[in-house]
Formats: structure tokens, C-alpha cells, sequence
């Protein structure tokens, strides 16, 4: 076991080597805070760590810092979000420093998808810094004590550093040069963008492990199961970077519409079978969209439950 950075609970359980399980809450569009509780309630004990998404898909939402916090209050580890888009160098630092301060140990750091996707389309990116920018900007915080301007912090964010990694955007050939200089900058563990080809991720995740990347980063396949064929045909036409191979859609057409979801969960559950075996994986990060209440079930049948836990 190395020394750790952060001390959370999710760089404990992938410091010791256990198969990491982690999931994804998305917060509110107001300030109601019941039906953020009611998602997370479904989470507690069930996952290692939970993604709380900065404003996904550029729709406005409730801060990705306020929703950690509460996510605490329910006993439950956050892995904050943070977009480049929205944000200047300053916020950004400010953020990291109040996160920290609130009890954050964990942080993702993301490009944010493009506001012309979202509900404010003439909103104004900011992108004052890149992901690759970020993430050596948290690291150059935590590991020197200082902010990007070379001044001391009072107080340095022990954060454990995380990053996405999209196996499937073109050029196929550059993503795992993109993860090599992801991790070059400093990143700790990366989620992956939902995997549904498989065949494209064995060839990726090979590359990576022939680079010796998966032995300086921690790499958590990304899982999300299908609620239906219609849902996987959406998302294959209108989601950026998603590779979703026709026989999985036909496999879906082929039961009946009540049996789809059942079909999607059987998929998902033989896809994290085949991770835990699979080399350079060292866990699962769940993205059931809007289907927390699914999570209980998915890990009881995938065999992750109980969760480790390490002191």
C-alpha cells in the first residue's frame, strides 16, 4: 500500500486493491432538496463513492459542492464534479478551497459539455483553463501548497484527483495518449464514459495496460445499464461519444418492451463480470440515470456487495 494522498474512502478501497463500486447522483433543478435525498437514500452503503454532477449536459442545476454536502449528511462519500466551462481560474480555486473545507476529499475534474447543448445556450463559456489544466492545478494545491500563481495556500486541498476518459471519441488512435496525459498531469483514478462496445474497450484498455498506465492510475470501467431500445437508439444518435453497437440495440429490440429493462440490467451485469477479471481494471463506476433505486439490485446480483471497508 502507497501513501495516501487523501485519505477518502474511495482512494482507501483502490489503495488496498479491492474492486471498486462507485455511483452517480444528479442534483436537483431547484433548491427541493427531498427527491436528491430520496436518490441518495438508495446509494447509502451500496456504493464506495458518488458522483455529484456541475451543472451535466450545461442545464442548470444545484451546486456540485452543496450537493456533496448534503450527500454527506446522508453517509455518503461525494466525488464533487468541476467543469471547465462555467468557471474562471479563481472560482475554480475558491471552490476547490471550500469543498476541501467542507469535508470533500474527492474531486472529478471535466471540460463540461458544450452550453449550446443545454437550457442556456447563449450562456458564455468560460473555459479560462482546460481539464488537462485543472487537473495539474488541483495537484500543484495539494502536493506543492500553492496556487497556480506559485503563492502559498494556507491549508492545502488533500483532494484524490479524478478524471473522465471517453475510450470511444474519434480519433480512436489519440485516447489513450489523451489518458497518458491526463495521468502525466497529475490525475489519480479515471471514470470512463459509458461502455457499450466492448470489443473497441478490450482493445483500449490493452493499449493502456501495455503503456503501464493502469499501474499509475486507477481505471473504473463506466457502466450504464439500458432501460430500453429506445433509449439506446437515442443515445447512440444524440449523446457525443457514445459507441453503441447495433447487435446490443437488436439484442433489446428482441424481448418485449416490459422484458427491455430486465435486458439492459443482464448486459450491464455481464459486462462488470468481465471487468473484474479484465487486466488494468480496478473497479466499476455505475451510471443508472435517473434509476438510483436500481442500484441495490444491480450490485446484490453483480456480487459487489457488502463493500470493503478499510480503516
Amino acid at each position: 500500500m502507497s501513501e495516501l494522498k487523501s485519505g477518502s474512502n474511495l482512494e482507501k478501497i483502490l489503495n488496498a486493491g479491492h474492486f471498486a463500486f462507485t455511483g452517480e447522483c444528479g442534483p436537483p433543478k431547484g433548491a427541493n432538496v427531498d427527491h436528491l435525498n430520496e436518490k441518495l437514500s438508495h446509494l447509502v452503503g451500496v456504493v464506495d463513492a458518488v458522483n455529484m454532477t456541475d451543472n451535466q449536459t450545461a442545464v442548470v442545476r444545484m451546486s456540485s459542492i452543496a450537493g456533496s454536502v448534503l450527500m454527506m449528511e446522508k453517509g455518503l462519500e461525494p466525488n464533487f464534479q468541476m467543469v471547465c466551462r462555467d468557471r474562471n481560474r479563481l472560482a475554480m480555486m475558491s471552490d476547490i478551497l471550500g469543498a476541501y473545507a467542507m469535508g470533500i476529499r474527492n474531486m472529478l475534474c471535466l471540460s463540461g459539455d458544450h452550453q449550446g447543448f443545454g437550457n442556456h445556450p447563449e450562456a458564455k463559456g468560460v473555459y479560462d483553463i482546460d481539464s488537462m489544466q485543472l487537473i495539474a492545478m488541483v495537484k500543484k494545491m495539494r502536493d506543492e501548497g500553492k496556487f497556480m500563481n506559485g503563492e502559498d495556500i494556507d491549508g492545502p486541498p488533500k483532494l484524490f484527483i479524478g478524471a473522465a476518459a471517453n475510450p470511444f471519441a474519434d480519433p480512436y488512435e489519440y485516447r489513450v495518449f489523451r489518458l497518458a496525459k491526463k495521468i502525466k498531469a497529475g490525475v489519480d483514478f479515471v471514470q470512463t464514459q459509458c461502455i457499450f462496445n466492448m470489443e473497441k474497450f478490450r482493445d483500449f484498455m490493452k493499449q493502456a495496460v501495455d503503456m503501464g498506465l493502469h499501474q499509475k492510475c486507477y481505471i473504473l470501467a463506466g457502466v450504464t445499464p439500458m432501460k430500453s431500445a429506445g433509449m439506446a437508439n437515442f443515445m447512440s444518435k444524440f449523446v457525443p461519444g457514445m459507441d453503441i453497437p447495433e447487435p446490443l440495440i437488436k439484442r433489446l429490440r428482441g424481448v418485449a418492451k416490459k422484458d427491455q429493462s430486465e435486458e439492459g440490467i443482464k448486459f450491464s451485469l455481464e459486462q462488470i463480470e468481465e471487468f473484474k477479471e479484465m487486466e488494468g481494471v480496478a473497479g466499476v463506476h455505475l451510471m443508472a440515470i435517473e434509476w438510483e433505486h436500481r442500484v441495490p439490485e444491480i450490485a446484490e446480483r453483480a456480487n459487489v456487495l457488502p463493500r470493503p471497508v478499510v480503516d
